[in-house]
């Protein structure tokens, strides 16, 4: 049996034992960029909050294609500045202490608001807010740009700044503050933000061929997340590794489309293809449950935001009415 979870969430936390304080050094703060140690400025908040969202300062100095020695020099002049240590470093990375906690929800706000004031002094006149959304390739099969529609609709004069992610990185960008909303299917719980089920997808297999019933050699496995990957074992056991695996439907598509295959679909995304006889639903295939799940900050003081959210409800509710 081949194993291959996908893009499973996992943790890291480091036993009391093998955590050692990151220190302030008491001879020296050290000044980054141009800006005076005595104040706190926007890099040292987008650096703290992408150590916080990947719990390393060294895949955090990865993302922000700095060195590691700039992430944490960064780092012990924002300790200094608030005379608080903001991180326990240890084996597996790097974690809140009470007071970083404390602090996450003041770094998002003020990264979050010089994002919003850049982006709506450069906006038109017409528009009075606006709002970023983010979310899986499969959700902005019909779902959101239905959304997007009810929104221009409901708030023409909001802007939407519309995105494809996969979770790591929208998880990222909600935990630093420039993305409001984001839909995905494997979210990961973080400080300060709100994971809410917003409907179940239906996984159903598909065909280039009708007549199809089990995953043959040119079956195409997606990788759907964790959940799909258990369910999937319990109903094919016996099968062997895929000659072919896609990380996202939309691939599955067009390989199945192009070459041939089958592959697990939500019924929501195959059914156009199915209606005009490009694909096929498999005889008597199993289906599947997958969630789906918005993700957005707790304590925004945003009325668009709120809309926002709540044109997400009311059509996930239309669609999907047991959801």
């Amino acid at each position: 049996m081949w194993v291959t979870p996908g893009n499973a969430t996992v943790r890291r936390s480091g036993g009391a034992r093998s955590a050692r304080e990151h220190t302030i050094p008491q001879d020296r703060r050290p000044e980054q960029n141009g800006v005076s140690c005595g104040a706190m400025d926007l890099e040292q908040a987008r650096t703290f909050l992408a150590i916080a969202a990947h719990g390393s300062f060294l895949e955090a100095a990865r993302r922000l294609h700095l060195t590691q020695s700039t992430v944490s020099a960064r780092i012990q002049t924002l300790e200094a500045d608030l005379g608080a240590r903001l991180f326990v470093r240890n084996r597996a990375g790097a974690s809140l202490t009470p007071a970083g906690r404390r602090f996450l929800r003041h770094a998002k706000t003020l990264v979050l608001t010089v994002e919003q004031a850049r982006h709506d002094v450069g906006l038109p006149s017409r528009y009075r807010a606006s709002i970023r959304i983010g979310g899986r390739i499969a959700l902005w099969e019909g779902f959101l740009p239905r959304w997007a529609g009810w929104m221009r609709q409901s708030a023409p004069d909001v802007s939407i700044q519309s995105e494809i992610g996969f979770e790591e990185d929208l998880m990222r960008r909600l935990i630093e503050g420039t993305l409001d909303i984001g839909l995905m299917y494997t979210p990961s719980h973080a400080p300060g933000l709100v994971v809410e089920h917003l409907f179940d997808e239906t996984l159903v297999l598909v065909s280039s061929r009708p007549g199809m019933h089990w995953p043959g050699e040119d079956y195409i496995y997606v990788e759907w997340g964790p959940g799909f990957y258990a369910k999937h074992r319990e109903n094919y056991p016996d099968l062997e590794r895929p000659a072919q695996v896609v990380n996202v439907g939309w691939l599955g598509v067009q390989l199945m489309v192009a070459n041939g295959g089958s592959c697990f679909l939500p019924i929501r995304m195959a059914q156009p293809l199915v209606d005009t006889g490009r694909l096929f639903r498999a005889d008597n295939g199993p289906e599947f449950a997958l969630p789906a799940y918005m993700v957005f900050p707790r304590e925004a003081d945003s009325e668009v935001l709120r809309q926002a959210v709540e044109g997400l409800r009311e059509l996930a509710r239309d669609e999907h009415p047991a959801a």
